[in-house]
């Protein structure tokens, strides 16, 4: 392939606060480093359907404190599929781009690697997801707005918890991954939290149940990760059926995690990687993730990023043990 001259991006997936902030930055250094700059719109679907214009230093003007994405987002099912990718490809011809960021979470860059391979075509990717479960970086654009986001509504919800006596469980996103869960309950001072990575079996549940309301403790707050067999309506009915003396509530927090002004944290991990995308591109890097571990830019083959399994730190459940009493 020749020299890179224009680069595309685009957001794809589900929408994370920091996603303009990283728009912003890949704008502004590709700009400054000489590169032309497409916005694509509506993620693999724009990018399918020409959906595209030209950025420049004003389009990302004063969006860095805003959540959601200016490029709009989408999931898109054809671009799943050979002949879907195929236009993407062509489209990306046609407009002159010769290398695409990709700003979003496992399935997003999974796209970009699937692209990336069939066509050999320079994609550089960007965490943008609440969830935190990219592997080989620290944190994900978006995890740390949503989980403030999350401690401010457990705040509020146990103070009725605590006015009514009820024990309240209160389900999180966080698809595969109990970060979101495990680290809003440390937060927020909540008696337990039920994640992907600590399977809870029947007695487990009775523990929570008995740590929650000892010595007099009759409210109790439990966050439990987002799962269609087993998510809070699920631990919810097995109490009133087994502990029927309790008053039992569940809050879904849903998508009111997705959105608001991003954090200062996530504002400049979003900077730090948008930039660090166009160094990758300057370089020939190719094929992998921009993210930040140690405090360090590091790049991170698309195949590792959402392929391996981001551990989560267990020593954080005896942590939220100790503290529940």
């Amino acid at each position: 392939m020749g020299k890179i001259r224009c680069i595309g991006i685009l957001t794809s997936g589900g929408d994370a606060p920091g996603m303009n902030a990283a728009i912003r930055a890949v704008t502004r250094s590709g700009i400054s480093n000489g590169y032309k700059i497409k916005g694509i719109y509506r993620g693999y679907d724009g990018l399918i359907n020409d959906d595209i214009q030209i950025f420049t230093t004003e389009n990302v003007s004063s969006i860095i404190q805003r959540g959601g994405t200016i490029l709009r987002t989408a999931r898109s099912k054809e671009f799943t599929t050979p002949a879907g990718r195929k236009k993407a490809y062509d489209t990306l011809v046609k407009e002159g781009i010769d290398a695409l960021v990709v700003i979003g979470g496992n399935g997003s860059l999974t796209g970009a690697m699937l692209l990336a391979d069939e066509y050999d075509f320079p994609c550089i990717g960007l965490p943008g997801t609440i969830d935190n479960d990219l592997w080989g970086t620290d944190s994900t654009i978006g995890y740390d707005t949503t989980l403030n986001t999350i401690k401010e509504c457990v705040d509020k919800i146990r103070d009725t918890a605590t006015s009514h006596e009820r024990i309240f469980f209160v389900e999180v996103m966080g698809r595969d991954a109990g970060f979101l869960a495990q680290y809003s309950a440390i937060a927020a001072g909540a008696e337990a939290a039920i994640i992907p990575e600590d399977s809870t079996d029947s007695d487990q549940l009775i523990e929570f149940m008995k740590r929650g309301i000892r010595k007099s403790k009759k409210s109790c707050i439990v966050i439990v990760s987002e799962s269609p067999k087993c998510g809070a309506m699920y631990y919810a009915e097995r109490v009133n059926k087994e502990y029927p003396e309790f008053d039992v509530r569940v809050s879904i927090l849903g998508h009111l995690q997705r959105g608001g002004s991003p954090s200062a944290h996530d504002r400049i991990l979003a900077s730090l990687t948008g930039v660090g995308a166009i160094q990758a591109v300057k370089q020939g890097q190719r094929n992998v993730m921009v993210g930040v571990r140690n405090n360090e830019l590091v790049y991170v083959p698309f195949v590792d990023a959402v392929r391996k399994k981001k551990p989560i730190d267990r020593n954080l459940i005896k942590v939220l043990d100790d503290l529940s009493i």
